[in-house]
């Protein structure tokens, strides 16, 4: 809103207008507005979430601190979806089609966790919302996604030519003179498009298409690859959200780590989203990315305002309606800019604790079918509570989960070079 406010401004060549024409700016003033209403809102939401009783119910499993946590207000992910929504529709161009996808996406899934908080706060059902019914929530945003990606004119890339003439940018103001002379350089630069592409990380010639899946089918390969690509992208949602969900055991460990991915993510798409850098790195340029930076940018704010009442001691628990909206955002952020397939590295926590919820079940179960005694490999899953029981406090875990976090994000950026 206020993008449009000063755009009209500019105009009038209101003083300082301008300066919202600029990414950077713009990405600036979300940080410290989401960080700011982190802030301020914060600590009236807890008081009001104490006020209602909504409190944390706490079974014990034999964790250090556990007990104390009992009570703690939960449903703090409101805050979250606060601090990023009102910074976005004040400082963004809402009629970007990826801005719109990203709010639809926070709104869906902060109302899905919300629902399932909701239930074990106020309905007194520990179990919360089945998982099938959240399942199902994450395949229709799924669903909404992949179609938007596959079939929405605006989501588009520009493929990448060896000519040198493509460094020419068609979006550059010209007289037209120049138009005339420049008109056959034009001609030669490929045109954009929807597509099914993405990247691959660590891979020289790095663009995979997912309709080599299904070349084989031949007049019906087009169709058939954009429903693969949908499958996979609800594939993705749910298994990042579910991961996040996970993560959210102790105090700062997914607020923390979902701020460090950020980062990443904000390098990742800003690059993608300029052609020059785009150019200079050989990587796809994604038109009209860009403006996703200032999301981005509103998410880290929001994370970092979350943390400053979620680290040791807990002041507040983000429950589900933070901690899916936190991994289906994330998610989402990494289709869109086409690197999807980074996302076993740059969330790599949320992974190793899935995976180490796979794998305590699985072979719990294979034991006690078996052996008739389920036997376990961690302590106790997610492997962050392992840790617990070896007697880490929660604190040195989380700082080392986000050391970790830090560690993963720039091996993320990094994959931009090495090939």
């Amino acid at each position: 809103m206020l993008y449009y406010l000063f755009d009209w401004l500019h105009q009038y060549n209101f003083p300082g207008a301008g300066m919202f024409q600029y990414i950077s700016f713009r990405a600036a003033s979300a940080i410290v507005l989401s960080l700011f209403i982190s802030l301020i809102i914060g600590k009236s939401v807890i008081k009001k979430l104490k006020k209602a009783q909504i409190g944390e119910t706490v079974r014990d499993l034999g964790l250090e601190g556990q007990l104390q946590k009992k009570g703690t207000p939960t449903m703090g992910g409101i805050i979250i979806i606060a601090s990023i929504i009102i910074p976005v529709l004040l400082v963004t161009k809402l009629d970007n089609i990826y801005i719109i996808l990203m709010i639809f996406t926070t709104l869906w899934l902060g109302c899905l966790g919300f629902a399932d908080d909701y239930i074990k706060v106020f309905k007194k059902n520990k179990e919360g919302l089945s998982g099938k019914k959240k399942l199902i929530g994450q395949i229709v945003l799924g669903l909404i996604v992949g179609i938007v990606m596959c079939f929405h004119p605006d989501v588009i890339i520009k493929e990448k030519n060896t000519t040198i003439n493509q460094q020419v940018e068609t979006t550059e103001v010209i007289s037209a003179d120049e138009a005339n002379q420049t008109s056959n350089v034009f001609s030669r630069i490929p045109a954009q498009h929807n597509s099914t592409k993405t990247t691959i990380p660590f891979v020289k010639n790095n663009e995979f298409d997912y309709a080599w899946l299904t070349n084989w089918t031949g007049d019906k390969s087009g169709l058939l690859s954009s429903l693969v690509y949908i499958l996979v992208i609800i594939f993705i949602i749910a298994a990042v959200s579910n991961g996040a969900n996970l993560t959210d055991g102790l105090d700062g460990l997914a607020i923390g780590t979902a701020a460090m991915i950020s980062i990443g993510i904000a390098v990742l798409a800003y690059v993608s989203g300029n052609s020059i850098f785009a150019d200079y790195l050989n990587i796809m340029y994604i038109p009209n990315i860009g403006e996703l930076v200032v999301f981005i940018a509103a998410l880290l704010g929001a994370c970092l305002g979350f943390y400053w009442w979620n680290c040791y001691p807990a002041q507040v628990f983000m429950g589900d309606t933070g901690s899916l909206s936190l991994g289906g955002i994330i998610a989402v952020l990494c289709i869109i800019i086409r690197k999807e397939l980074l996302i076993p590295v740059l969330c790599g926590i949320y992974l190793i604790e899935s995976v180490s919820v796979i794998i305590q079940t699985g072979y719990f179960k294979y034991t006690k079918k078996k052996y008739g005694e389920g036997k376990r490999v961690f302590l106790m899953a997610p492997i962050h509570h392992h840790y617990q029981k070896k007697g880490l406090h929660e604190t040195k875990i989380v700082q080392r989960f986000i050391i970790i976090g830090i560690l993963l994000a720039v091996i993320s950026v990094v994959t931009l070079k090495v090939r």
